[in-house]
C-alpha cells in the first residue's frame, strides 16, 4: 500500500552532562571533562516510493544522546545522527520551519539539531575559583512535530476514469505488474512503471465530481502537479467519449 502523507515526532539527541571529579591525589584539581553533542536528525531521498510505510506505525524518533563527561579531562563521546529515508517527491519543513521538496535521490536536509553537550568543571576552573565543585547539564535536543508529504514525480502520468485502461497499458508498456479487473476503482493507489528511463504514473480513476470529494476524491490529484506530460486515456469502448474527456478535464 503506498502511504504518501505521515506525520511524526522527531528528536535531536540530548547533550551529554559535564563530569565533576578532580584527580586522585591529594590536593589535586579538578578533572572533569564535557558532555558529548547530542546526534542531529537528517531526512535523506530514496528512490523507494514506499518509504513512508515505514512511519505508519511509530511515530517518534530520536537522535542518539551524546555520552557524559569523564575523568582526566576526556570528553563524551558524540550521540549518533539518525538519518530518516522518505521518498523522492516528498515535502518536509526543515529545522528552521522552511519547506523544502527533496527532489533528487540522496538529497539531504536537516530536521532537528541535537543539543549541546555540559560543560565539565576543568573548564570553569579559574585564579578565583581553583576548585569548581559544579559542570553544566547537557542542553535537550531539539524537538518537533513533521508532517511528510509525497508527490509523485513522474515523466509521464496516465489519466482518465475508471476502467479507461490506464493500468492496462501501464503493463504492456513497462515491467509493471499493475492489477487489472473490470470493475471501478481497481486502482486504490498510483503504479509506476519505467519505459526507455522514463517513468510513468498510472494515476488512479476520477469520477464526475470528483473535486468535490465523490469516488475517491481528489486525494490523488496532488500527484499529478508534479508530472511532466499528462496522457489522457479513454475506452474504445466508450458511448460518449467527449463527455468522458470533459468529465476528467473538468474533475481538475
Amino acid at each position: 500500500m503506498l502511504v504518501d502523507e505521515a506525520e511524526i515526532i522527531i528528536r535531536g539527541g540530548h547533550g551529554g552532562e559535564g563530569r565533576v571529579s578532580f584527580r586522585g591525589k591529594k590536593g589535586g584539581g579538578p578533572d572533569g571533562g564535557n558532555g558529548g553533542k547530542g546526534g542531529d536528525v537528517y531526512a535523506r531521498a530514496v528512490s523507494d516510493i514506499y518509504a513512508l510505510r515505514q512511519y505508519s506505525g511509530k511515530k517518534v524518533y530520536q537522535a542518539e544522546d551524546g555520552e557524559g563527561g569523564g575523568t582526566e579531562i576526556r570528553s563524551g563521546a558524540n550521540g549518533k545522527d539518525l538519518i530518516l529515508t522518505v521518498p523522492v517527491g516528498t515535502f518536509l519543513t526543515d529545522e528552521k520551519g522552511v519547506e523544502v521538496e527533496l527532489t533528487e535521490e540522496g538529497q539531504k536536509v536537516l530536521l532537528a539539531k541535537g543539543g549541546l553537550g555540559g560543560r565539565g568543571n576543568e573548564s570553569f576552573k579559574s585564579p578565583a575559583s581553583t576548585t569548581p565543585r559544579y559542570a553544566q547539564k547537557g542542553l535537550r535536543g531539539q524537538e518537533r512535530r513533521l508532517p511528510l508529504k509525497l508527490k509523485l514525480i513522474a515523466d509521464l502520468g496516465l489519466i482518465g476514469l475508471p476502467n479507461a485502461g490506464k493500468s492496462s497499458l501501464l503493463n504492456e508498456l513497462t515491467n509493471a505488474n499493475a492489477k487489472i479487473g473490470n470493475y471501478p476503482f481497481t486502482t486504490l493507489e498510483p503504479n509506476l512503471g519505467v519505459l526507455q528511463g522514463k517513468v510513468i504514473a498510472d494515476i488512479p480513476g476520477l469520477i464526475e465530481g470528483a473535486s468535490e470529494g465523490r469516488g475517491l476524491g481528489h486525494k490523488f490529484l496532488k500527484h499529478i502537479e508534479k508530472v511532466k506530460l499528462l496522457i489522457h486515456c479513454i475506452s474504445s469502448e466508450s458511448e460518449n467519449p467527449l463527455k468522458d474527456y470533459k468529465i476528467i478535464r473538468e474533475g481538475f
